[in-house]
């Protein structure tokens, strides 16, 4: 992975420099598959197909702490005033800890981002003009995307 790309996008990120698609654009230039970002942490870990990692940090100070239950509502909210009106990073961070998510994944090949609430609470949202594939393993429920192997139930 190109550490100097990644390291850049998540300042430019942090500062508003940079939309998502773009950071999307450059994060898989720079050979990462996909990250997960930590709001208790404040902290972002890149990871690359061949385990390499990276990490840097969520520097932003007067966060609030993570809601104690996830609030789908307000997140699809957010979600959608950052693709819709282009808010920053940091606006989002913030909503998106005062709606309960502790942490997501955004995997950038799959094109989804899977919140996460601090109770375990899950949500999957798709990159726009994207969705779930075809596979006969993938079972959508809700609107989120789950695996489902021939030893899993699927109920």
């Amino acid at each position: 992975m190109n550490t100097e790309i990644i390291t850049r996008t998540a300042r430019a990120t942090l500062e508003g420099t940079i939309a998502f698609p773009d950071v999307v654009r450059q994060l898989l230039a720079a050979g990462v598959e996909y990250y997960h970002v930590d709001y208790v942490g404040m902290r972002k870990t890149f990871y690359g197909a061949d385990g390499d990692e990276v990490v840097t940090p969520i520097a932003y100070e007067r966060m609030p702490q993570v809601a104690p239950d996830l609030d789908l509502n307000a997140l699809r909210t957010n979600i959608r005033d950052s693709q819709i009106n282009g808010q920053k990073f940091r606006d989002f961070t913030r909503r998106a800890m005062e709606a309960g998510i502790q942490s997501y994944y955004a995997f950038l090949r799959g094109k989804r981002v899977t919140y996460t609430g601090r109770q375990g609470d899950q949500h999957t949202e798709w990159f726009p003009g994207s969705g779930p594939s075809t596979s006969p393993n993938l079972t959508v429920v809700s609107g989120s995307a789950s695996i489902v192997t021939q030893d899993s139930p699927t109920a």
